[in-house]
């Protein structure tokens, strides 16, 4: 492997998981391993997009689990076993998705890491629910993502974005007239703008013009945005993924609209869009767990073996999913579960294990989980400026 990951990332490790945690893991490139039994080593597997609109997603969960597995596996592994780690791609798509969990148990997946987007991972915990698999996504933001007692999710949910996004605005003078551009065929966006305006209504925040479009009508923009501009928006809020976004900022730009934007982790990726003047990004904000220029040393480890293995910056989803095996790490040493167990089984004892441990990860400090699922942690907003994001 041409990872610096020796002394330095053992370190991390023993950062990372602060609470009960401990090391181990077996390696792979995300596709091999299909021999092992399972009996001597967990079999993690991971769905996501690595082709299509949203590979820029998956292809981060993909690359951030694997550098965590080999971490891991070079440490010592889960309770002294190793970790063999597969990843589908679904292309965003439920049926796809779905496929892609049955190849997976087929290989003899015990632990799921994903689906990364929020519809394919609905569609998927129908299925992990029936069966009893432990679930862990690192990136579906939606409610139903994690609607039943085996699923878990390392960000925030749809709800908490919307919210959070209105109280920082409020909170931080940034605008009081808001503009609102939605995807109604979204449940992510549509999720989080409906509680953005609930607690918009609380903060005294007036939402001056709020405009949808579809997945089918996604790349003119000019009726909302002349409508958001006509209605005197100061700040336009952006609950949407950063394809749309970019084409967004480019119309904005060439009609003269110069408003604050904001948006959601859905916009991490942006700056890495081929073919996107990076300069229209100038001073976007948006929530976001992660930056690769922070300068704490986790972080500045984790951003240097990634891009020694993968030559390319991480983004929060990579940090994210990354994240999720230290997380699944500290739940199974504190759960004592070995490979030789059923699916069933590790499932239980990994549902409760999640509410009893406290880790520190790249994406938050303190983090803890509850019954229902969601994590508990401090949400950061960053600003693009001079081509790179700077926490606000």
């Amino acid at each position: 492997m041409k990872m610096m990951k020796k002394a330095a990332s053992v370190a991390l490790a023993s950062a990372l998981v602060v609470s009960l945690a401990a090391c181990g893991s077996n390696g792979g490139d995300g596709n091999s391993n299909s021999g092992s039994t399972g009996s001597d080593t967990f079999m993690i597997g991971g769905i996501g997009p690595t082709t299509g609109d949203n590979a820029i997603y998956g292809t981060a969960v993909k690359n951030g689990i694997q550098l965590a597995v080999d971490e891991i596996n070079e440490a010592g592994g889960i309770n002294g076993y190793q970790i063999s780690y597969k990843f589908e791609d679904d292309q965003s798509d439920s049926e796809k998705s779905v496929n892609a969990y049955n190849t997976l148990k087929d290989w003899g997946m015990q632990m799921l890491v994903g689906t990364v987007t929020s519809t394919p991972c609905v569609a998927v915990v129908e299925e992990t629910h029936v069966d009893n698999m432990f679930q862990f996504t690192p990136s579906a933001t939606s409610v139903e993502s994690v609607q039943y007692d085996n699923a878990f999710r390392m960000c925030f949910s749809d709800p908490s974005q919307g919210t959070v996004s209105a109280d920082y605005i409020a909170d931080n003078g940034l605008a009081t007239k808001i503009g609102v551009i939605y995807d109604s065929s979204s449940t992510y966006s549509t999720g989080i703008y409906q509680n953005f305006a609930a607690e918009a209504d609380v903060k005294g925040l007036e939402i001056v013009s709020a405009e949808a479009f579809t997945s089918d009508s996604n790349s003119d923009f000019n009726v909302q945005l002349q409508k958001a501009k006509d209605a005197g928006a100061e700040l336009v809020f952006l609950p949407i993924y950063y394809q749309e976004a970019s084409l967004i900022l480019a119309q904005a730009d060439r009609m003269g609209y110069a408003p604050k934007w904001f948006g959601v982790d859905g916009m991490d990726g942006i700056l890495n869009l081929d073919g996107f003047d990076a300069s229209l990004a100038e001073g976007v904000m948006f929530l976001t767990p992660f930056t690769p220029t922070a300068d704490d040393e986790a972080t500045q480890t984790f951003v240097a073996n990634y891009e020694a293995e993968f030559g390319d910056t991480p983004i929060q989803f990579a940090a994210d999913a990354y994240d999720c095996l230290y997380v699944i790490k500290a739940a199974a040493e504190k759960a004592g579960i070995t490979p030789d167990m059923s699916v069933s089984d590790i499932c239980d004892a990994m549902k409760t294990a999640m509410t009893e441990i406290t880790v520190d990860g790249l994406t938050g400090k303190q983090i803890t989980w509850g019954e229902d699922g969601e994590p508990s942690k401090e949400p950061t907003v960053v600003v693009i400026h001079d081509g790179a994001y700077t926490v606000m």
